[in-house]
Order: structure tokens, then sequence, then C-alpha cells
């Protein structure tokens, strides 16, 4: 509990973990079996990534249809730095105009 007390900003609960993972468990049943333990981890990471989306106020289709095929331009052997420049939160800061430009379409 001190550890939450010293830093606020911290969650008291995992309700957002929880809810997150309901509908994986839910919809289990519907999907049957993936087909391999290669789709369920291919399946985990999609679920990262969408979840992560969701959470930042990202639209999941269009960060995947900008990030996939920019995944593939550092090379093959690209640095931590630019694999990090396409996580969501971050691909978000990279999109949004800079504040300090002032808005031509403003009165």
């Amino acid at each position: 509990m001190k550890r939450y007390l010293d830093q606020g900003f911290l969650a008291l609960d995992n309700n957002l973990s929880e809810r997150t993972l309901r509908a994986i468990a839910l919809g289990r049943n519907n999907w049957g079996l993936i087909g391999s333990g290669a789709g369920g981890q291919t399946a985990a990471v999609l679920y990262s990534i969408v979840g992560t989306c969701n959470h930042v106020g990202i639209d999941p289709f269009a960060y995947l249809r900008e990030a996939l095929p920019g995944l593939f331009t550092p090379g093959e052997e690209p640095t931590a730095e630019q694999l990090s420049d396409w996580l969501p939160d971050r691909w978000l800061l990279n999109r949004r105009p800079d504040p300090t430009v002032p808005d031509a379409t403003a009165p």
C-alpha cells in the first residue's frame, strides 16, 4: 500500500487487465483451437497490440496499416530505438502536429 501512497498515478486495482482478458476468456469457446503454438503466440501479440492501441486511443487498424510495412523499412537488423518508434504510444506522438506551430486554418 505504501507504493500507492508514494506514487498517486498507480491504480489500486487491476480492473483494466481483468476487463481486457474477459473478452479473450469469453471468446475461447467460440474460437475452438487456434491451430498451433505459433498461432497462439501470434494471437497473443496481436491482442496485445490492439489492446494497447485501444488503451491509448488509437484506431488499431490505422496503426497496423502503417506499422506493419514500416517495421520492415529499417532492414534486417534494426536497432532497439528504430523498433521502439513503432510502439503505439510513440507512433501516436510522432503523428501529432507540433503544438508550437500555429495552425494555418485558425482565424
